[in-house]
């Protein structure tokens, strides 16, 4: 066994909108975590792994983000992330570049202050920003937390990502690998398929909406004798409105949503894929227990 190999867990935390989930994905090379403007894209924790054989292995947890909860599922998302971050070894913070420390910022300095886990704090975004900018926000945020250490990046140009992968590696505890050098994700193939199909929905469709949509697979199958895969899929929505707004003007928008989920999954799974989308309404699905449950978000973890 290699000495030197360190390993261990990192929670990547953050309001929602900062960029973890393009922080992760960038790190580790690969799509896993969906991306998106909209707040609450990521609904569970997602478990990713990064490689390197010479240093170790860091599996990252990409946490819902920390906000004030306004349903169940928005209760179990922020439990998700508060949970974490006593059982890690290093939290990875993000925040957007500013002067300014908002009620959110201020809400995750206390939950910090309750755990003796060492925080690396990204200033993500930086390549918005003017340089000389830089060190007056590593300068405000000094001063309300004792960070282990503080780097200015952008995860979505990959500036300064080889530091933050120092950074950790500086703070995580020697030991043994916990999976195979080639495992990326933790994440069964459907749940990555559900999660792609969500995110192109989240990008096409408008703002009220999105909270509101789950995705399951209804079926997955390969075709025998053929290099092609079969998905069914529902998308399920909160409101009968909705579900007009999400099938579109002669099921244009759910053919839009179909196909750029199709042309990621074929990437995803390199195979022809054939899916067919179904919309259906569940009313308030995101204050019912047991649909939360059936969605995928499992509430025994907490």
């Amino acid at each position: 066994m290699n000495e030197s190999f360190k390993s261990g867990f990192v929670t990547i935390i953050g309001r929602p909108n900062v960029g973890k989930s393009t922080l992760m994905n960038h790190l580790i090379g690969q799509k896993i975590a969906i991306t998106s403007n909209k707040p609450q894209t990521t609904r569970n924790r997602i478990q990713t792994v990064y490689t390197d054989m010479e240093r170790g292995q860091i599996v990252f947890l990409d946490t819902p983000g920390i906000h004030q909860a306004k349903n169940k599922l928005g209760e179990y998302m922020v439990n998700v992330a508060e949970h974490t971050l006593g059982e890690v070894d290093v939290i990875l913070w993000l925040v957007e570049p500013s002067n300014f420390i908002g009620a959110g910022e201020q809400h995750i300095i206390k939950q910090l202050k309750k755990v003796k886990t060492p925080v690396i704090l990204v200033i993500n975004k930086v390549d918005m920003v003017e340089r000389d900018k830089i060190l007056e926000f590593i300068d405000t945020y000094r001063k309300v937390y004792e960070f282990a250490e503080i780097v200015p990046a952008s995860a979505l140009r990959g500036q300064n990502l080889d530091t933050v992968l120092d950074m950790i590696f500086k703070y995580l505890p020697y030991g043994p690998q916990f999976y195979d050098e080639d495992t990326i994700t933790d994440q069964p193939e459907r749940a990555i398929v559900a999660e792609i199909i969500r995110e192109k929905a989240l990008h096409a469709l408008d703002d009220e909406i999105p909270h509101g949509i789950a995705v399951y697979i209804d079926r997955m199958k390969s075709r025998k004798g053929q290099n092609i895969i079969d998905i069914d899929a529902t998308i399920v929505c909160e409101r009968d409105s909705h579900k007009g707004i999400v099938i579109g003007k002669g099921g244009a928008m759910l053919k839009k949503i179909g196909s750029n989920a199709r042309y990621e999954i074929e990437r995803l799974l390199e195979t022809k894929v054939n899916l067919k989308l179904w919309v259906k309404v569940k009313k308030d699905w995101r204050d019912s227990d047991s649909m939360i449950k059936n969605f995928g978000y499992n509430k025994d973890e907490l």
